[in-house]
Order: structure tokens, then sequence, then C-alpha cells
């Protein structure tokens, strides 16, 4: 079985249909998305519509959760509050029920997926470096073999075995069984990692593989949309860079 996974679009709609269209040229049985939807880009009623259309779930990221009235955000800076004050204004209804209705977590046989920390899914954490991936040793047990986790817009991986946590650094690695994993599958409408592709993962659970993916997509477009809407412009000028 091959499990395309998604996060972190947020109304990218031209970075999303890439990826999709990517997806399925890659064959994939299902395609599960980390969420985060919306917040920080100019479409969010374009990628709502087109997550629903095609995964087979989607979990609640934080910023759908903020946009859904899930949780407060009156901490968050002011660039990006406004930017989900902006979103849940221009959201439609049946795309405000339908993130309202998203779960935290969700599996499938050894495979879970998460948008944070699988911990405490609904607290949000980071999980990108390797301290981080050390506070998950108590719960190894709880945890399936391998966990997809988002959140950080960051490609990170680690293997959790034999009393030690380790990076799993590259494009494709094997899953070694005996190991729990932990991977971060990078963002889909803003990466972090100074590569401004769009980026996903394939897990293919017969092969007991993971790869990750870039792919091209109209920047200018996007960017313009949100230098266009009432939307802080570093938005739109941080996808040329990818950070």
């Amino acid at each position: 079985m091959r499990i395309a996974v998604i996060s972190d679009i947020h109304s990218n709609i031209e970075a999303l249909t890439e990826v999709l269209r990517t997806a399925d040229h890659h064959k994939v049985d299902r395609l599960v998305s980390l969420g985060d939807i919306v917040g920080y880009g100019a479409s969010p009623n374009e990628c709502c519509e087109l997550v629903r259309s095609v995964t087979e779930v989607t979990l609640l990221g934080n910023h759908d959760a903020a946009v859904a009235g899930r949780m407060d955000y009156s901490y968050y800076y002011d660039a990006a509050r406004h930017a989900l004050d902006w979103s849940a204004n221009v959201l439609r209804e049946d795309n405000h029920t339908w993130l309202r209705s998203l779960p935290y977590t969700y599996r499938i046989g050894e495979v879970g997926f998460s948008h944070g920390s699988p911990v405490e899914p609904k607290a949000y954490e980071y999980i990108f470096a390797l301290e981080q991936a050390r506070e998950l040793t108590p719960f190894v047990s709880e945890l399936p073999e391998v966990t997809f986790i988002g959140h950080s817009h960051l490609c990170k991986a680690f293997a959790i075995g034999n009393g030690e946590v380790n990076d799993v650094v590259a494009q494709k690695f094997g899953i070694r069984r005996g190991y729990k994993y932990i991977i971060s599958v990078g963002s889909v409408g803003q990466p972090r990692d100074y590569d401004n592709r769009a980026c996903f993962v394939i897990c293919d659970t017969d092969a007991r593989t993971v790869e990750y993916l870039r792919v091209e997509y109209d920047i200018e477009t996007a960017a313009q949309k949100i230098f266009d809407a009432d939307l802080a412009l570093n938005f739109g000028k941080r996808l040329f860079l990818g950070v």
C-alpha cells in the first residue's frame, strides 16, 4: 500500500494542485493530510474544497483549530493572527463546519498520523530536533511503528530504538524492524528548509520505505494572490526563499 502524506498547505492552492498531480502520477493508494489547510495564504476555500475531495482523512492543524474556533490564538504574532482572522472571515460556512469536525490523530495499522507531537496532539508541540525526539522515549511503547507529523514545515526523521534516538538523513530510506520512527513530512504550501519547492512524503508499507518528494509550482501566482489580499507581504515573499 502506498500512502501519500501531505501537511501544512496554508491556503496555497498552486502548491497543493501540483503535489496532488505528482501523487497521482506515483499511483498512491491513499492520501492523508496532517492539517493546517488554512493560514498565511490567500486561497483557503479552494484548498479546503480540494483536500475534502481527495483525502481519506484530514487532521486538525493548529491554524485550522484557530480558524474553526477550537483554540485560542490571541498569543500569536500580529501578522499570523491577522491572517487567521482574514481566513475565518472569507471561509465559507461549509468549510468552517468541516474544519470543526476534524480529528487530532489517525492510524492505519502500524502507521500513525498527528499534526504535532503524537503524545499530546492537542498541545501542538514541535518535533524537529533530536532533543525533542528524545522526549518521546518514555512513550515509545505506545507509538505505532511509524508516526508522520507536520507542524514544523521541515523534513526531519528520527529513529528510536536500542536505547538511542538518531537522525535519519536521506531522501528515501527503509523502515528497520525493531525501531519506531517519527517523520516530519515538510510543507506543501510554505516550506521552511531553504528549498522553495512544495514537499510531501510517500510511504510504501509493503516495501517498508519512506520517500520525500519535492515539487515545483507557480510561486509567482501564489505570492501575488497574497500581495493582492489583506495579508502580510512577507507571507508571499518567503515562498520564493523557502523559509
